[in-house]
């Protein structure tokens, strides 16, 4: 039996009243503070926004501040009371809370209200994550593109209240589950970033040049081409129509990409359609990112995208996108880009001319098998980074939801 389970059948065996929020607290709306009037001392100030994007559960001190004349004019959240966010473009971001927990009073923004409590902070902070809160609170959300909940729709909501003694030991538990799913996080990110630098490490060190490399240009190794310099009618579905948003470390993102119609695809594609082996690049905005087609699926270039397309009896296709890509060729681009009034580009009609250091087929097949290696090292660590970390935040939610759920006491 857990120290919680003992807690339970001690003080509360017979159940745990429900209690509206608006019982056992109350609800008041910041007011007349904007992120313009925020500065880097003074008064303790939340801005609603802040509590979306820069605090967790609780925080014993503010990112920003107001002045202290500016602060008479405020309403304040007290130590111990909550700060909740009342506003968002998505339901599950609508009323994140965050208790206060700093040593004076802080200044609330509007669009943001302060519920002050007779409960543990953090156990309310916490309950405002759990499924039950969420559940309770989708029933009162309004607004179309921003949503919104008021305070008297919170104040509807019910809470499990059980002595002093379990919210604190809910709260301990919680607090230590917070802490290690933190350190994983931190581990985790600290072993990608490992890869990463090793990865960088091997690509620079197989792509200096040594005995047999040969110096040639680009035009050799491959046709230049670039794409359509207007944008079709985008369809729902259809052939690929590639943004260079898509060319992420070399491979490409199609979420980031759109469709045409089956009947545009000869109009967008006279230059040149995309084949297998391809190196789509991007000449202006992004400068720099590449990735390797290797599809054979139907496709056009979006603006702003230009393509290799490689001699195979002089150059192996997947080398050519990883020579683009490494810190040679980087270099190279940065030495010959345009500066424009509005964005950088490189001079695509003059890419033919640049002269670039090869190895025999042979070397290139060997250079392109190792970093092939490293390369699903890395991406497989950055797809299983966030799936490890959801698996724990889901087991993390599930343990917490748990924890704040008991049998209810007769009325």
């Amino acid at each position: 039996m857990s120290r919680i389970d003992e807690l339970i059948a001690e003080l509360c065996p017979d159940g745990v009243p429900l209690r509206a929020l608006g019982e056992v607290g109350t609800f008041t709306r910041g007011n007349g503070m904007q992120k313009k009037d925020l500065t880097d001392s003074g008064i303790p100030a939340i801005h609603y926004g802040q509590v979306h994007t820069r605090y967790g559960v609780w925080t014993d001190r503010t990112v920003s501040f107001v002045t202290t004349a500016f602060a008479s004019k405020l309403r304040k959240a007290h130590p111990g009371d909550l700060v909740i966010a009342t506003t968002s473009e998505d339901d599950a971001a609508v009323a994140k809370a965050v208790a206060w927990l700093g040593s004076e009073d802080a200044a609330v923004s509007g669009d943001a209200c302060i519920f002050g409590h007779s409960l543990d902070p953090k156990y309310v902070a916490y309950f405002f994550q759990s499924e039950q809160f969420q559940e309770q609170k989708r029933r009162g959300i309004t607004g179309t593109k921003v949503r919104r909940v008021s305070g008297d729709t919170l104040s509807r909501i019910r809470i499990p209240v059980p002595p002093f003694e379990v919210q604190r030991e809910i709260v301990r538990v919680l607090d230590t589950f917070t802490a290690l799913e933190a350190e994983l996080e931190a581990e985790l990110e600290a072993e990608l970033e490992a890869r990463r630098l090793q990865y960088a490490h091997y690509w620079n060190s197989l792509l200096s040049p040594g005995h047999g490399w040969r110096r040639t240009t680009l035009g050799e190794l491959a046709e230049v081409f670039d794409g359509p310099h207007a944008t079709p009618k985008k369809t729902e579905s259809g052939p690929w129509y590639l943004s260079i948003s898509s060319l992420k470390n070399g491979h490409f993102d199609f979420s980031e990409s759109a469709h045409l119609a089956d009947h545009q695809l000869e109009q967008w594609t006279r230059r040149v359609a995309p084949q297998a082996g391809d190196t789509l690049f991007s000449y202006e905005t992004r400068v720099g990112q590449a990735a390797h087609w290797d599809c054979n699926e139907s496709a056009a270039l979006g603006r702003r995208m230009g393509l290799l397309r490689p001699r195979a009896s002089l150059v192996n296709p997947r080398f050519l996108t990883v020579v683009y890509r490494g810190p040679q060729f980087q270099s190279l681009i940065r030495s010959k880009i345009v500066q424009g009034a509005t964005v950088d580009r490189i001079p695509i009609a003059k890419m033919a001319t640049w002269e670039i250091v090869v190895p025999p087929l042979a070397e290139q097949a060997r250079i392109v098998a190792i970093l092939d290696k490293f390369d699903a090292l890395v991406n497989d660590l950055s797809s299983g980074l966030p799936a490890e970390l959801a698996a724990r935040r889901k087991q993390y939610e599930h343990y917490r939801d748990r924890l704040l759920t008991f049998k209810e006491a007769a009325a």
